[in-house]
Order: C-alpha cells, then sequence, then structure tokens
C-alpha cells in the first residue's frame, strides 16, 4: 500500500488542496460579511429569507473546511467582524442597493462559488475533500436554480440577447 491508500483522512494533503481550501475560507468569510451588509439594503421577502440562507450555507461550508485545515495544522485566513444592522429606512435613497442588483450579484457569486467548488473537486486526491466540495456543489446548484426562479418571478432577470431562429420566408 502506499501513502495514497487507506483512509483518506490519513493521507496528506497536496499544496492545492491546502491552497484552495484556504481561499475558499477567505471568500467564504468575505461573503458571510458580505450577504449581511445587502441584507440591511432588501426589501424584498423572498431575497430576505433566500441570502439568509447563502448566509447560513456560506458559515457551515466554512465551519467544515476550517475544520480539515486545522485538522492538517494549517492557519486559517481571518475572518471579516460582522457587520452591523442598518434599518432599511435610514439608508438615503442614493445610497441604497437596489433588491434586483443584490439578487444578481448574489446570483452570479454563487455561480462563482459552483466553479470554486469544481475546480477544488478536480483537483484533489483525497476522496473526502473532494466529497465535501461535491456537497458543497450540489448546494450551490440549488441555490443557484432559486436565485434564478426569483430573478426571473421578480422580473429582475437580464438576459442576454436571445437567439431566434430566421423566419421561414415564401420564396
Amino acid at each position: 500500500m502506499g501513502i495514497l491508500s487507506g483512509n483518506p483522512k490519513e493521507e496528506p494533503m497536496h499544496y492545492g488542496e491546502v491552497y484552495s481550501a484556504w481561499g475558499f475560507v477567505l471568500a467564504g468569510n468575505k461573503m458571510i460579511a458580505e450577504y449581511g451588509v445587502l441584507l440591511n439594503h432588501v426589501g424584498d421577502d423572498d431575497l430576505k429569507k433566500l441570502l439568509h440562507t447563502c448566509m447560513e450555507q456560506s458559515k457551515e461550508e466554512v465551519k467544515q473546511v476550517s475544520e480539515l485545515l486545522k485538522e492538517n495544522g494549517v492557519a486559517l485566513p481571518p475572518a471579516a467582524p460582522e457587520p452591523p444592522k442598518a434599518n432599511l429606512d435610514d439608508i438615503p435613497p442614493g445610497a441604497r442597493f437596489m433588491d434586483a442588483d443584490i439578487a444578481a450579484s448574489a446570483s452570479a457569486t454563487t455561480a462563482a462559488g459552483l466553479v470554486a467548488c469544481s475546480k477544488i473537486m478536480g483537483q484533489s486526491i483525497r476522496e473526502d475533500i473532494a466529497a465535501m466540495f461535491g456537497q458543497f456543489h450540489a448546494s450551490k446548484a440549488t441555490l443557484a436554480g432559486k436565485f434564478l426562479h426569483l430573478l426571473k418571478e421578480k422580473g429582475w432577470l437580464v438576459p442576454p440577447p436571445l437567439h431566434q431562429p430566421p423566419a421561414d420566408e415564401d420564396m
């Protein structure tokens, strides 16, 4: 048996796994703080609920990956402090983020998270790490579908130019 056989948790992480997991925690900490700020600006209840889901999911992912890094002797990146709560009515109109923009931004961030999870899954040689990020990927894919539905339902989706097949012309 080689060094990379047997219990995956006893296998060393390679540098790519360490760096990607560390970066995932750093980005996750940033997103948790960003969701907190954006929640101060949200007026739509459906969007607010979805952002709370994103925040809780991010906290759980950061917790799991942080535990993995600590078990492997890797120092954790810094976490941003929790942003203060603000009353939506106290935010001046020119300084307030609009719900449609918040939804689009959070949707794009979720898509970026999908790509990050795919990258880490692809570079992992430890099955437990690949499986963990596979679970995160599945959760983010579900969130992405919810954002797409919300964007369409609220009329906030800005589609790219839609391809229309040429009309049949009578000759």
